[in-house]
């Protein structure tokens, strides 16, 4: 009797290690891809940025080729500006969603970026999604497609993905 109680023990112990572990790996998964789609927005990578955009919004774009001029076009006002992004910081993801076979959750991004004679730091959400249970993510950026946008294009977004209110962005002068 208490060898078999030993070993429902240890068995359930073993099924929450794996499902902790299992749920860590995926989170570490989200950040890693997300950090990788950041890095590609500060090198203007359009290609390795399209990777990381569920393909009905890369298609809704025009396609990669599109994405690229609008980049082109983009870069070219940016320097005319002075506005550079210096930087993108991912936290970590909220809770794991599965839902019509799409995997989802939010994580918070902070982007700096370099305006003429300032400093503008915008707090965003971005929404991961996942169709071959997390091996890749896809993001969304909630400040580009607001939800009402993203429910007529992702019709896959559970209604119980909780996305936060957009934050105003911060807007810090440099110093003279």
């Amino acid at each position: 009797m208490r060898q078999s109680i030993s070993m429902y023990i240890l068995a359930f112990l073993a099924v929450c290690i794996s499902t902790i572990s299992i749920g860590q790996n995926l989170e570490t998964t989200i950040k890693i891809q997300a950090m990788e789609m950041a890095r590609a927005l500060l090198t203007k990578d359009v290609v390795k940025l399209a990777q990381y955009f569920p393909p009905k919004l890369v298609e809704q774009a025009g396609g990669v080729d599109k994405m690229m001029m609008a980049r082109d076009t983009m870069n070219k006002y940016m320097k005319q500006f002075g506005a550079e992004i210096k930087k993108v910081t991912i936290g970590n993801p909220g809770k794991i969603i599965t839902y019509k076979n799409t995997m989802q959750a939010t994580l918070p991004q902070t982007t700096e970026l370099k305006f003429m004679a300032s400093t503008i730091i915008a707090e965003t959400t971005l929404i991961a999604i996942s169709e071959d249970k997390g091996v890749h993510w896809y993001f969304v950026d909630t400040s580009i497609y607001r939800s009402e946008k993203i429910k007529s294009l992702l019709p896959n977004i559970s209604p119980d993905l909780v996305i936060p209110p957009m934050k105003q962005p911060k807007i810090i002068p440099d110093e003279q």
